[in-house]
């Protein structure tokens, strides 16, 4: 019932999906197992969150075929250089126990110190040899785009950048939309600061929902692809319950309209190696 995306290779990408981010390893089997029980089958980790070979236990003892799974996981910080980049993608496979990936991202740009470009034809590679069916970004900034779609033709599947109510993100998300670039929304709720705003509290109280089921409401309905995370099963659960209601238009606008183009996470121009 988690409606779905096409990604440029006609993968289908679900539209909520659950992230893995902070959740420590000795948490993730459980956490993940949890997610896929209750009807996840989008998952989103990376090599920097510590947790891949956790995060493959729970799909290995899913029971699950892989075909209904959505496995993301990003390269590390340290293995921009391309060889680098090659071993990375086959210990993330190795760790996660998969023999392909739905979909693979360069993590970060690290533009003042890397050369993003070439790593982005390593991972362009590494779609082609088909052991990863979508290749992608995160946090990369529009120049960052044009460089990398200008020197190779290639355009990334999917850019992942923090998105929520408090940084909306719009003209990024204009860039996508004409590059046909998928959005990927992580922190969706500014790391739970949205919650306590009070007009997505007057809505949610008014549509009898939570704060956070309102705010995850709105990024599907912009299209955005969105993997909030939690340990507790209970606010799993919850995350997933928000395909059964709708926004109107005013509501949206109101949730749009509290865009400060505020961070809760790191500024991708900031981030470099030596300073994650």
């Amino acid at each position: 019932m988690i409606p779905e995306k096409r990604l440029q290779h006609g993968t289908a990408i679900p539209q909520v999906g659950f992230g893995t981010y902070k959740i420590a390893p000795q948490d993730a089997e459980a956490a993940v197992a949890t997610a896929l029980e209750l009807g996840h089958r989008h998952i989103d980790t990376a090599a920097m969150y510590g947790n891949e070979v956790e995060v493959g236990r729970a799909l290995a003892r899913s029971g699950l075929a892989r075909d209904e799974l959505f496995v993301t996981s990003k390269l590390d910080n340290p293995y921009h250089e391309p060889d680098a980049a090659r071993a990375a993608f086959e210990r993330s496979l190795s760790q996660l126990g998969l023999e392909f990936l739905d979909l693979y991202l360069i993590h970060w740009p690290l533009a003042a110190t890397t050369d993003y470009v070439a790593t982005w034809r390593a991972l362009v590679e590494i779609q082609a040899s088909g052991r990863a069916r979508e290749v992608g970004v995160s946090n990369f900034q529009p120049d960052h785009l044009r460089a990398v779609i200008g020197a190779t033709g290639v355009t990334p599947a999917v850019n992942q950048v923090e998105i929520n109510p408090y940084l909306t993100q719009e003209p990024l998300r204009a860039l996508h939309a004409k590059l046909g670039i998928l959005t990927q929304a992580w922190s969706p709720l500014a790391r739970g600061r949205v919650l306590a705003d009070p007009v997505v509290g007057a809505l949610a109280r008014g549509l009898g929902r939570t704060p956070a089921q309102v705010v995850l409401r709105w990024h599907l309905q912009r299209g955005d692809v969105v993997f909030p995370k939690s340990t507790h099963r209970a606010r799993i659960a919850e995350n997933l319950a928000v395909l059964d209601f709708e926004l109107d238009a005013d509501a949206m606008a109101a949730i749009s309209g509290l865009n400060r183009d505020e961070r809760s996470g790191s500024d991708p121009d900031k981030v470099e190696l030596g300073n994650r």
